[in-house]
C-alpha cells in the first residue's frame, strides 16, 4: 500500500509519518486489497487542546472510506482514525462473505 502524507502550513516529522506508515500498514491485517492511504494532517487555529486534526482517506476497490478526527496529538488521532478504520474494514469484508 501506498501511503501519502500531507501537511499543509507545516513540516512534518521523520518519526511522525514512519508511526502513521506502521499503523496504516496493520489494516492490511484486515483487509488485503487496499491501494493506497492518503493522510491529511492539520493544525487548527484555535485555543482548544485537541486542535490537531488526522483525516485518512483509504482507497479500496470500488469505495473510498473516509475518517476524520481531532486530538491533543497526532498520534492519538491517527490511532483513532486507524482504529474506526479497522472496523470498516472488518465489516466489509463479513459482508463480502455472506454474498459469496
Amino acid at each position: 500500500m501506498k501511503v501519502t502524507v500531507q501537511t499543509p502550513n507545516f513540516a512534518a516529522d521523520v518519526k511522525l509519518i514512519d508511526f502513521i506508515e506502521k499503523k496504516l500498514a496493520k489494516l492490511e491485517q484486515f483487509y488485503d486489497k487496499i491501494v493506497f492511504a492518503d493522510v491529511f494532517l492539520k493544525v487548527q487555529k484555535t485555543s482548544d487542546k485537541e486542535n490537531k486534526i488526522v483525516e485518512i482517506l483509504l482507497s479500496i476497490p470500488g469505495d473510498d472510506l473516509i475518517v476524520k478526527k481531532e486530538a491533543r496529538s497526532f498520534e492519538v488521532g491517527t490511532d483513532e482514525c486507524v482504529q474506526s478504520l479497522e472496523r470498516q474494514l472488518k465489516k466489509r469484508k463479513q459482508k463480502q462473505r455472506a454474498h459469496l
